[in-house]
């Protein structure tokens, strides 16, 4: 196969360079030809990419990475635009952290108020965005990272475009589980099932072999033996996760100890200006001429084994990766969990290769962690009309089914703080 031309929608973040480490570590199962950056702040876009091409140039990769401050220029004859974007920058996702807690509301970006926030002000942006993708590059794969990923890959699929969404939970698990075991991660298969930001680990299989259809289940042994590393991973009680027999997601602490997180967010501040300072830190960093690999300070910012996360799905989309291979994705749940609507988002084990994406069948869903699902689906329902119509009325109804907030005088509270602080970037408002 020919080497293949990938884009990068907000390509001058300071976490490009992740992936692009992955993209030349990994260069064997997704050759690339050419990376295009693309992002509306030049200055920033030129730091990264001269960083990339040195990264490149260090592990002799022989891609070249091109810039632009045009999406329909740059994403011309690419075979998958990457899309990680935050409307508003570190700003914005301070004020998503930090006002909800004035209400006694979690502040957090991607779920509760703050995540809505986020939802509201990124939705109409990615599905321009995507326009501009369909009409100059049809063919193209849509791989989403943007969060909150199961509203924008739901709107992105919704408009009928060619897309998938990524989360990096389920692939730092596997390598987690996998640490834990003394074995290589290919040997490890999720039972992973639930919406992005909202899951459950209900079984780990070990593989006979990479790739194998057989195997024995171990999340019983990993938790006996590795129980007090993984719920203190998690910041939950062992106890509880034992007696549950599952791995929660860590999102699920703020639903089940909210208000516990609630008043340790008061204590120690918004992790927003935690990563803004690293955001500083770095592009200083990325400056240097004599930098041609990724900074260790980078691992601070996040997203740990999203660029490897990011290889294996893009390889398998686009048939780099040999036979179809299973992964964690978010994508549209057609009967897949048959308590939720059709076009939900859910986030679950697929079938991924050249043909496109398949989610595995799953086993019912206890009634533990169904309704939960069940209700933030239906929160993601009300969050995207908000986000494509607009309007008090539907933040509003959105706040109010949402589960960690749902009383009248609090989510009318809630809705006139969230307009106030997203006035600039709500065109109805």
């Amino acid at each position: 196969m020919s080497a293949l031309k990938l884009a990068i929608v907000g390509g001058g973040s300071t976490y490009t360079p992740e992936l692009i480490d992955g993209f030349a570590r990994l260069r064997d199962t997704l050759p690339i030809g050419e990376l295009v950056l693309i992002d509306p702040a030049a200055d920033r876009l030129e730091l990264i990419a001269g960083l990339a091409r040195r990264i490149f140039a260090k592990q002799g990769h022989t891609a070249t990475v091109t810039t632009s401050v045009d999406v329909t220029a740059g994403v011309q004859g690419a075979d998958a635009v990457l899309l990680q974007l935050r409307v508003g920058g570190q700003a914005a996702r301070n004020e998503d952290e930090t006002w909800p807690l004035d209400c006694g509301c979690v502040g957090q970006e991607t779920t509760g108020a703050g995540g809505l926030a986020k939802a509201l002000r990124t939705v109409p942006v990615v599905l321009d965005i995507a326009e501009q993708v369909r009409r100059a590059n049809p063919d193209a794969w849509i791989v989403d990272f943007t969060n909150p990923v199961g509203i924008v890959t739901r709107a992105l699929q919704t408009a009928g475009h060619k897309a998938v969404g990524l989360c990096n939970v389920a692939i730092g698990f596997q390598r987690k589980f996998a640490a834990h075991l003394g074995v290589d991660p290919e040997l490890i298969r999720l039972d992973h099932v639930g919406l992005n930001h909202l899951t459950w680990e209900r079984g780990v299989t070990l593989l006979d072999a990479p790739g194998a259809a057989t195997g024995r289940e171990v999340l019983p042994d990993l938790l006996a033996g590795h129980g007090e590393e993984i719920a203190a991973d998690l910041h939950l009680p062992l106890p509880v996760v034992r007696r549950l027999g599952v791995v929660p997601s860590y999102y699920l602490r703020y639903f089940y100890q909210h208000d516990q997180v609630v008043a340790e967010l008061k204590e120690k501040g918004s992790r927003a200006a935690e990563v803004a300072a690293i955001e500083k830190q770095l592009l200083e960093m990325y400056a240097d001429p004599a930098l041609d690999t990724k900074p260790e300070l980078l691992g601070k910012r996040g997203g740990a084994f999203y660029s490897e996360a990011a290889v294996q799905l893009i390889a398998a989309l686009l048939g780099t990766g040999g036979q179809k291979s299973v992964q964690v994705v978010n994508t549209r749940n057609d009967g897949i969990l048959p308590f939720l609507p059709d076009d939900a988002v859910v986030e679950v084990p697929a079938e991924v290769d050249a043909t496109g994406v398949r989610p595995l069948p799953q086993r019912p869903v206890e009634p533990l962690y169904a309704g939960l699902i069940a209700n933030v689906t239906a929160y993601e329902h009300l969050a995207l009309e908000a986000a494509l119509e607009g309007g008090r009325d539907r933040v509003f109804d959105a706040l109010l089914a949402h589960p960690l907030i749902g009383q009248i005088d609090l989510a009318d509270r809630l809705t006139d703080r969230l307009i106030a602080h997203n006035r600039q970037h709500l065109g109805w408002a």
